[in-house]
């Protein structure tokens, strides 16, 4: 039977129509642009590493990024700039996925548990979906550090049975304190950050990507010391002349009596030369991705 002129039709599904999809393409895209951004900033993570290992324990003069650069390509050669990137990159799915998928739904239950949605409430979802997702992907971000520390080929797999053969299955739990801290304040920074200067910025100007730079700018400053803290607790038995740490305080009161409080920020500008980037790549690129599935933007 064919349809009359003035017979309504029907809209044309978009890919994310349905729970099931829908779930998929909100994790996915969150994932994949999180993902995208740490591939092309992983050399500056591994730089950020091996800046804040330095003099572990001890004072002195500091290398930086570009002397710690120099060092790795001449004495290790170019691949270095990539080691741990695997673990790295399959954290970053998992991770990424959750904590940028996580932020929206904890938003609008405090939305409808408290029936607002003003920065506090967003912050606080930014905290419960990073820690979260931390918590639960903890042994990639150990394998990671641990192989960026690395002077061998030693791979992801190999990495693991040596860390479970020879400090056990806790072991890849280790900083996870630090990082679920570090992880609740960046997305908490980030995530309110940009979705409060989105607003303002859509309100007073065009220029609605410079929302991600405010928010990398932001998860910088309030993450860099914990960062350093959980990269410690995470290399610790590979630490040559470093204390052991019991915990993050304890790491944290340690760092700042051999080393100094400045110590707090060893590779602080490494991390926001990384971070900076990886924020702006990652809102940039998960706006387009939920545009293309058919999404509305965060």
């Amino acid at each position: 039977m064919q349809l009359g002129s003035g017979d309504a039709r029907q809209p044309a599904p978009t890919p994310a129509q349905g729970p099931g999809p829908y779930a998929l393409y909100h994790f996915g895209t969150s994932g994949g642009a999180v993902a995208t951004a740490t591939a092309v900033t992983h050399p500056l993570d591994v730089i950020k590493v091996r800046l804040q290992m330095q003099l572990a324990g001890q004072r002195g003069n500091l290398a930086g990024m570009g002397t710690i650069f120099t060092q790795m390509v001449e004495r290790e050669g170019p691949r270095s700039l990539y080691l741990g990137l695997a673990p790295s990159l399959t954290r970053s799915v998992v991770y990424g996925g959750l904590r940028l998928g996580l932020y929206e739904p904890c938003k609008y239950v405090c939305s409808y548990a408290f029936g607002s949605m003003n920065f506090a409430f967003k912050f606080a979802s930014g905290v419960v979906a990073g820690a979260f997702a931390t918590a639960l992907t903890n042994p990639m971000e150990v394998l990671k550090v641990r192989l960026q520390m690395s002077t061998s080929s030693t791979s992801a797999v190999g990495e693991l049975r040596k860390v479970v053969a020879q400090e056990g299955l806790k072991a890849l739990w280790k900083g996870v304190g630090p990082a679920m801290t570090r992880a609740g304040c960046l997305t908490a920074s980030q995530m309110a950050t940009y979705d409060e200067a989105k607003q303002a910025l859509l309100k007073w100007t065009p220029l609605e990507e410079g929302s991600s730079c405010i928010a990398g700018t932001a998860g910088t400053l309030a993450t860099a010391p914990v960062d350093m803290i959980k990269t410690r607790l995470m290399l610790q038995q590979e630490s040559k002349g470093a204390r052991v740490y019991r915990n993050g305080f304890h790491c944290a009161y340690q760092v700042v009596l051999t080393e100094g409080a400045k110590s707090l920020y060893k590779g602080g500008f490494a991390t926001f030369a990384r971070l900076g980037p990886q924020t702006t790549i990652t809102f940039v690129v998960c706006e387009k991705l939920r545009e293309f599935a058919g999404m509305k933007a965060i």
